[in-house]
């Protein structure tokens, strides 16, 4: 079992982050604030996706004034405002805004325009915080660092008999940027359990150094490369750098920050960010089907179709099951196989399994239930044999999960 990090708890609306909680999912829009319906629209969509924590852009006085009316339209949904530059004097001019986010995500390398003034502007916000009793987020990134400490860092580093590369020093800057920030908070009033960390880059090894040493200190984390990318290398990059965390106990709330394609699905970074939670046996959301990746045995499509079906009716019967009180269901584990290489062997270790028949082999479909045989499904008709096994799977949870 994995070794969950000690931090903070902070209570953000609804959601309790960080201590023994497990990772929360955040998301965040890329609508204009300003338009209200479609900000709103996306809210809803990202939290029916499973978001637990939404982030939305406060970049100007518009944006500011809306904010009040999307918290009355998402109702309980936990909302973070994300703020730079201008942030102090939003909040301050805009108080119905501070009163109606549940968290504020500042980034002390860019709280203001005029670099000397970065420290009046933070305790402008810190100040408003602590009036509204809101949480904050203290973001740093490592495309917007406070120059200040980056320059006292590379100063230092000169000295040095040996100095360090570069980009070391660099990151080394990120992380006292952010517990020097915490400090500041904490010494200005703000309450650690108010207090959430993050210390972004693009690249995942960086990233994964940058959080261990974040780690050692006692505040909640908040994971995720500052850009991902797009598509399947945006994925694979994400998970490159915050799988290793996530065994290691570190994170307390990911967001997987993928470039959407045009008009594409913004709630996929939601369910990438699932997907990898429950890989990792960190926690579980929707049952999990097994299946195989397919091959010069399996050169008929039923498994895959098979496969297919089984997902859809997992997402959408799983409310219902959640309505009749059924417990554990999100931890069953199916499986559809193809051949009989593995079919039947995998097929075992589910909770259910069905192990098609592949090329030249005779069409008859063994069924497990928990390690042992419960039936052969025979047909050549597919459309029978999915509502056969579809049927088993409703049996299977009917009888098999406790309700509460």
């Amino acid at each position: 079992m994995m070794h969950k990090r000690k931090s903070h708890t902070v209570l953000v609306r609804t959601v309790s982050i960080g201590g023994e909680n497990p990772p929360r999912v955040q998301s965040m829009t890329n609508t204009l604030t300003a338009d209200i319906d479609a900000t709103v629209k996306q809210i809803h969509d990202l939290s029916r996706s499973g978001s637990e924590l939404v982030r939305i852009t406060v970049n100007d006085t518009d944006a500011a004034r809306a904010v009040p009316e999307i918290r009355r339209q998402i109702g309980n949904i936990p909302l973070i405002g994300d703020f730079h530059y201008n942030g102090h004097i939003l909040l301050t001019q805009q108080p119905l805004c501070a009163e109606a986010l549940d968290k504020i995500r500042i980034n002390p390398g860019n709280v203001g325009a005029k670099k000397q003034n970065l420290k009046d502007n933070f305790h402008s916000i810190l100040d408003i915080a602590k009036h509204y009793q809101k949480p904050i987020r203290i973001g740093v990134n490592w495309g917007s660092l406070d120059e200040q400490i980056l320059t006292e860092k590379m100063e230092q580093n000169a000295l040095l008999p040996k100095p360090l590369p570069a980009e070391e020093v660099q990151l080394s800057a990120v992380v006292e940027s952010a517990l020097r920030s915490a400090d500041l908070a904490i010494a200005y009033g703000i309450q650690p359990n108010n207090i959430v960390l993050s210390a972004k880059t693009s690249d995942p090894q960086t990233l994964i150094c940058v959080y261990r040493e974040l780690a050692k200190s006692p505040f909640a984390l908040h994971l995720g490369l500052t850009e991902a990318g797009m598509g399947y290398r945006g994925i694979v990059k994400s998970i490159a750098g915050l799988a290793p965390l996530l065994t290691e106990g570190i994170g307390d709330t990911i967001r997987i920050s993928l470039t959407p394609e045009p008009q594409g699905d913004r709630t996929l970074e939601v369910k990438v960010a699932y997907e990898l939670l429950q890989s990792l046996g960190i926690r579980s959301f929707m049952p999990s089907v097994t299946s195989c990746p397919g091959c010069g045995r399996t050169t008929n499509t039923a498994f895959q179709q098979l496969t297919i079906e089984t997902e859809h009716y997992l997402r959408r019967k799983l409310p219902e099951w959640k309505t009749q009180g059924k417990t554990g269901v999100e931890n069953l584990h199916f499986a559809v196989m193809g051949c009989i290489v593995n079919g039947p062997g995998e097929s075992r270790k589910a909770n259910l399994g069905i192990s098609l028949p592949g090329n030249n082999e005779n069409p008859r479909c063994p069924v497990y239930a928990n390690g042992i045989h419960i039936t052969t499904l025979q047909t050549k008709d597919f459309q029978t044999l999915k509502e056969q096994w579809l049927a088993l799977i409703e049996k299977y949870v009917q009888e098999n999960s406790a309700v509460h």
